[in-house]
């Protein structure tokens, strides 16, 4: 007998939730996936459509299934969109419907490795933007998996149909030669749609194949997984290795091997539940800031002068599932300063990460910088850098854990040249000496506070007619050979948010392409 249409939606229900803890903590999936439901709404309004799978009574042929081929289209894209993968290996090249939706969730240097039995045919992907993302390996299924597994290739996610000649083949060269990587997903299709159906119960050879198929994975101590209703399609992910006894000789189960606190490293760079401030977040650094935390996992207030920049910032993070906010402050204000942190605290309860990031230049000869320039520039570069070091660091004291993250600059170890920047260059090496002195101050209270000194960085500005002469010198000192992007300074700014820098405080993080070494 069938099982009934509601019953088997509300299994489908309850295996996306699996899906979510397999591909990451539930802190991580975003908060726009977590509230709408409107994608497992797709998939459940595409099964309405389709008779339920049979029972096993029913013809095991699985070409007579008559399920939504979207649905299982949607399964596959939701997986990759909370797996974010770079590298997908494909192996049932009989059937592409998936793949345009596949190679849509790839960035920009992502690849889909599909393995084909001839030479390719015309697809509907072929014409498309990302066709270029798509390789395939021409030959037979199990060369060209020796030859990958040879070359030493991984993938965050593979794709294999446990109907075609060799599934238990291809599943165990996968495992076994590590193509999948440590935190990487398989995604078996046509695996059977009852494990506990005996042999004598299915009456073809593909069925048989993928009775087989379901059989190893069960048996298969390394994964966990979690089957759907959809045309038999089950999602599997490597166990953690903390549950490995020491059966090999040498082999130390340590927090080394197990991860500290039985996390990963990337783990440990993740910024799940924490809040996060940004100043001068409207644009430049501070809006490249507040993307890497918020795609970090971290809500973000966006601080700005102006409260136009912000809110575009903070609808940028909103489109990405990140729980943002925009505020306007003057951070040269006390009052405005004590503002923001409160309504954030009022907000979101806590303040975890303090960015520090806003700041002025008003470049002049020594001789003739006024005390007004010099007065402005240190109100809000240093003056105000304080007020906000304070405020959020009361807060974090009394939580018992923080992370303060300064922006100082590459003027805080030389005199950039030929612009003379007085004022500015002073102001900055005050940051790094505040950061040097807070950071020791309050590390043994759970507080870190450090500064990132960029170096030159590429803005809209540089590129006038007026600064051309500027940037052709600049160059001639950077070894790099090029300026700072602010992607360039994304990653650092994620270390020194994250528990990873837990044992750095009152440090310079240089990043300037070696400019400050000539």
């Amino acid at each position: 007998m069938r099982k009934s249409q509601d019953a088997q939606l509300d299994l489908l229900t309850d295996c996306l939730t699996k899906i979510t803890d397999l591909c990451g903590s539930s802190e991580g999936f975003p908060e726009e996936l977590r509230n709408n439901p409107e994608k497992a709404s797709d998939i459940v309004h595409g099964m309405k459509q389709y008779p339920a799978r049979k029972d096993p009574e029913d013809s095991c042929r699985w070409s007579s299934v008559k399920e939504s081929k979207s649905s299982v289209n949607e399964i596959y894209k939701m997986v990759a969109q909370l797996k974010s993968p770079r590298k997908i290996l494909y192996l049932p090249h009989h059937s592409s419907e998936n793949l345009q939706e596949l190679l849509d969730q790839l960035p920009g240097d992502g690849q889909i490795v599909a393995c084909v039995s001839g030479p390719d045919k015309h697809h509907p992907w072929k014409e498309s933007s990302c066709s270029k993302k798509l390789h395939t390996e021409v030959g037979i299924t199990g060369d060209v998996l020796k030859k990958l597994a040879a070359s030493g290739e991984q993938y965050d996610m593979v794709f294999i149909d446990a109907t075609e000649e060799n599934p238990i083949n291809y599943y165990n060269l996968i495992m076994n030669s590590n193509m999948l990587k440590m935190d990487g997903v398989i995604c078996l299709q046509n695996v059977s749609a009852n494990e506990t159906r005996s042999q004598e119960h299915i009456n073809d050879e593909m069925g048989l194949r993928s009775k087989g198929m379901t059989d190893v994975i069960n048996a298969d101590t390394r994964v966990k997984q979690v089957a759907l209703p959809v045309e038999g399609v089950t999602v599997i992910k490597r166990l953690p290795v903390s549950h490995v006894a020491d059966t090999m000789k040498g082999i130390v189960i340590d927090e080394v091997f197990r991860g500290l606190k039985g996390r990963c490293i990337l783990d440990r760079l993740r910024l799940d539940g924490k809040v996060a401030y940004v100043t001068g977040g409207g644009q430049g650094i501070g809006r490249a800031f507040a993307h890497a935390l918020g795609e970090a996992g971290a809500k973000v207030a966006v601080i700005d002068m102006a409260r136009e920049k912000a809110e575009i910032v903070a609808n940028e993070l909103h489109l990405k599932g990140i729980q943002s906010v925009a505020m306007a402050a003057d951070i040269s204000k006390e009052e405005d300063v004590k503002r923001v942190v409160d309504t954030i605290v009022t907000n979101w309860g806590k303040i975890d990460i303090a960015c520090n990031n806003a700041g002025i230049n008003m470049n002049s000869a020594s001789e003739e910088t006024t005390l007004e320039e010099w007065d402005k520039t240190f109100s809000v570069n240093l003056r105000g850098l304080f007020m906000c070091c304070q405020a959020a660091g009361r807060i974090m004291l009394s939580q018992g854990y923080g992370k303060i993250i300064n922006t100082a600059s590459m003027a805080s170890l030389i005199v950039p040249h030929p612009q003379k920047q007085l004022a500015y260059n002073t102001s900055k090496a005050g940051v790094v000496k505040l950061t040097q002195t807070l950071g020791t101050e309050w590390i043994d209270r759970g507080v870190r506070v450090n500064c990132i000194s960029p170096g030159i960085v590429d803005t809209p500005l540089i590129h006038s007619e007026a600064l051309k002469p500027l940037v052709k010198r600049w160059l001639a000192d950077i070894p790099a050979g090029r300026l700072a992007q602010v992607t360039d300074l994304q990653a650092a700014v994620v270390y020194l948010a994250s528990e990873a820098s837990d044992y750095m405080t009152g440090h310079n993080l240089v990043i300037e392409g070696g400019q400050s070494l000539w």
